[in-house]
């Protein structure tokens, strides 16, 4: 029997997706009202971080606990991956041991190695090419005040054509939306992932470097840390290059006045947003990261078929 995996978000198609949010909507109603719910009792994960985060791993575990498993934090000290062990013997290993894996790593390739070699459903926490469980749950945030609205929508990214651009590109190719990213000449996401979703045409996919231009009538403006984890040596060039690009009340002008801000979190204030903007009330960053919870738990649920 062939096993699901959510390693990118097209992974779903747009039914599972809009699926996946009925669900996600029930269970964060469940969960606020406290109510009992164990669909993973007796059921165990193990969450394997080579690259550190504190909302992955207080969601994720906190979501299995709550739908009644035990889920397992192994830090990078503890895995070595790459060097003690490979990512295809780590998954044929937990495998045997667990139900479900939840990865977080920094190379792409491991998370396919994962996904080749795991019998139990594997879950992408992030990789350097793209981060799914985010995305869905942004969209999942878009949603919850759209509802049917969103091929209506202009997404406008602000920053750096990072892992979180690639999946809102990727999800574009599922969804049909308007998304611009607005990034520095040589700063932009992956091209093929551009042409992968230009050739579904689902979506408009525009990428621009004028940032004014770029937001202009925009139903939603994201922005990103400048320097990820791993790039922090380059982030004094990295203010210089991306400090016009900064979300502030100025730019926020150029878009709808009901726009909604939102960024995935940790945010460095005052240098890709300042404080009137992530504090106003178009903000809906904390909405968004407390639905990371619930659309990851949407997810397991949707993959280990307890739905």
């Amino acid at each position: 029997m062939s096993v699901k995996h959510c390693i990118k978000v097209d992974d779903f198609s747009k039914n599972e997706i809009l699926d996946l949010f009925e669900l996600a909507a029930e269970l964060k109603s469940k969960y606020r009202n406290k109510e009992s719910y164990q669909p993973f009792k007796d059921h165990s994960m193990a969450m394997i971080f080579a690259k550190p985060s504190a909302r992955t791993r207080v969601s994720f575990e906190t979501g299995f606990a709550w739908m009644g498993g035990h889920a397992i934090y192994l830090a990078p000290q503890d895995i070595g991956l790459g060097t003690r062990e490979s990512a295809g013997d780590l998954a044929q290993l937990f495998s045997r041991y667990n139900d479900m894996i939840m990865a977080r790593v920094y190379s792409h390739n491991d998370m396919l190695e994962f996904e080749k070699h795991a019998t139990v459903p594997v879950v992408n926490g992030l990789t350097d090419y793209n981060h799914p469980c985010q995305i869905l749950t942004d969209m999942f945030t878009i949603w919850e005040q759209k509802k049917d609205n969103l091929s209506d929508l202009k997404i406008v990214y602000v920053g750096d054509g990072n892992n979180i651009v690639n999946s809102w590109i990727r999800l574009a190719s599922v969804l049909p939306f308007e998304f611009t990213c607005v990034c520095p000449e040589g700063y932009e996401p992956d091209a093929e992932t551009i042409s992968y979703a230009n050739s579904k045409n689902i979506s408009s996919i525009n990428i621009l470097h004028d940032p004014i231009q770029g937001v202009k009538d925009a139903d939603v403006i994201y922005t990103d840390v400048w320097a990820s984890m791993g790039q922090k040596e380059e982030v004094n060039e990295r203010v210089k290059i991306f400090s016009p690009l900064q979300v502030n009340n100025n730019l926020i002008q150029h878009a709808k006045n009901d726009y909604m801000f939102m960024h995935c979190l940790p945010a460095e204030r005052g240098r890709e947003v300042t404080d009137q903007v992530i504090d106003s009330q178009n903000s809906i960053v904390f909405e968004q990261a407390e639905n990371r919870l619930h659309t990851q738990n949407a997810i397991m649920l949707t993959l280990a078929n307890k739905v």
